[in-house]
């Protein structure tokens, strides 16, 4: 090597000195490396970062525009007696605040939201679960009632609201003509005429509306449920009613806790049956937090009262979701975004 060297520089003593130039010419390139090995490795992050911010800045904007502005619009109107035209230049600061939580109306309002949750658990929680539990036995037309049994839900809330009103209708009502023949007597201004009848009649309906959507839940829940563990403890002799005490409801517990949470937000929130049923009366008998709202807001055109009272309602619903989320979905939640910072995760 040390002959081939001089022979291709011209075969000159003074030729050979190419080798420490170009010992010397690697010696600049060695730096460059891991600059380029640098630009290398932020491509992918940069390239990551570009996908991320492509695909959550239209969610962004969404929630941005349909929940952040919206919330804050209220918020800033509730500072105001304004009608909701015109300049807002009458600033009240925090008394429509007051007014609302000292009103009468907003308090039995409220009340009647939390008879309204309490009754949906308790009367919609064992209905749909044994509907749940009956139709997902192998039955003639199984399929045919689990259709008929989830048509309210899909039925738009107005019309299934002005078919009930009209069966609720003193005098010549479906339901007042029927417990007339059979001799059961009835309200003289109706079911959901009278004060003391209106809100059961209220929550008869929502019943009816709303129980097609636990069935499928608890249905879909139960399509979960190792079939293997049932024909386990069929063969060690146990008897139905043990397998679902003991094997079926345990593993449904996930599933009922959605629900929970679903109709707990639901009844928060509940106005277009109240409404269309009852217009909250009578006597407010049947307002709910979202009626309330609705009457200073529309029929009043006090949009400050109206604004206030939507703040407090979604405050409320913030409290309700987050308590029922620490406390009752905690262990569903965990292994999830959803679950508190630092104890979802398990690494």
């Amino acid at each position: 090597m040390a002959d081939e060297a001089p022979a291709r520089s011209g075969g000159t003593a003074s030729t050979a000195t190419p080798i420490p130039t170009e010992a010397a010419g690697s010696a600049h390139a060695l730096p460059a490396a891991p600059a380029r090995a640098g630009r290398r490795g932020t491509r992918p992050g940069l390239r990551k970062g570009l996908e991320i911010a492509f695909f959550v800045t239209p969610a962004l904007v969404v929630f941005f525009g349909f929940v952040i502005w919206p919330v804050g619009k209220a918020i800033q109107y509730s500072m105001y007696n304004w009608k909701g035209y015109g300049p807002m230049v009458d600033f009240v600061g925090l008394k429509n605040f007051v007014y609302v939580l000292g009103s009468e109306v907003f308090q039995a309002a409220l009340v009647h939201n939390l008879v309204i949750i309490v009754a949906s658990i308790v009367i919609q929680l064992p209905l749909g679960l044994a509907l749940a539990l009956l139709l997902n036995r192998k039955i003639r037309g199984r399929n045919l009632l689990r259709t008929i049994v989830f048509v309210p839900y899909v039925l738009a809330e107005v019309v299934a609201g002005v078919i009930w009103r009209q069966m609720l209708q003193a005098d010549y009502g479906l339901l007042e003509t029927i417990f007339n023949f059979v001799g059961i007597p009835t309200p003289q201004q109706g079911f959901i005429g009278d004060p003391d009848f209106a809100l059961g009649a209220v929550m008869v309906v929502l019943t009816w509306k709303y129980l097609g959507l636990a069935v499928v839940l608890f249905l879909a829940g139960l399509s979960g449920v190792p079939e293997e563990l049932n024909e386990a403890a069929q063969i060690d002799g146990a008897t139905w009613w043990q397998i679902q005490r003991g094997i079926t409801l345990p593993l449904l517990g996930p599933t009922v806790r959605l629900w929970g949470f679903l109709s707990m937000i639901g009844s928060i929130q509940v106005f277009d049956m109240v409404w269309i049923l009852t217009r909250g009366g009578p006597a407010e008998s049947t307002a709910t937090m979202a009626t309330f709202l609705y009457g200073f807001g529309v029929d009043r055109n006090l949009i400050g009262v109206a604004s206030a009272a939507s703040v407090v309602l979604f405050v409320i619903a913030l409290i309700f979701a987050l308590t029922y989320q620490r406390f009752i979905l905690r262990n569903d939640l965990r292994g999830t975004d959803l679950a508190a910072p630092g104890k979802g995760r398990k690494r």
